[in-house]
């Protein structure tokens, strides 16, 4: 039996990556488990994603992701007028 170490963080907030990675994995009908194993990551990874830790590699990330054929990408913020100062 694997466990993974608990980190010393407090409740960790959940972040909308976390939440659609747990949504797409209950959607296929995987547990935390398989999805480790299908993706090639770490059971310690998928849970610290799945719970919203602030730090995570960005490749293991897309890797996950890829099992899904997601990505991570970036998007640029819609800010109102007032904040949307350019740099100085």
């Amino acid at each position: 039996m694997y466990f993974c170490m608990r980190n010393n963080i407090k409740k960790m907030k959940r972040t909308k990556l976390s939440m659609v990675v747990k949504a797409l994995r209950k959607e296929y009908g995987l547990t935390q488990e398989e999805l480790a194993m299908k993706s090639g990551v770490g059971l310690c990874f998928v849970r610290n994603l799945e719970q919203g830790k602030p730090t995570l590699r960005m490749d293991k990330v897309n890797q996950l992701l890829d099992l899904f054929n997601y990505e991570l990408t970036a998007t640029k913020k819609v800010r109102s007028e007032e904040s949307s100062e350019s740099f100085s």
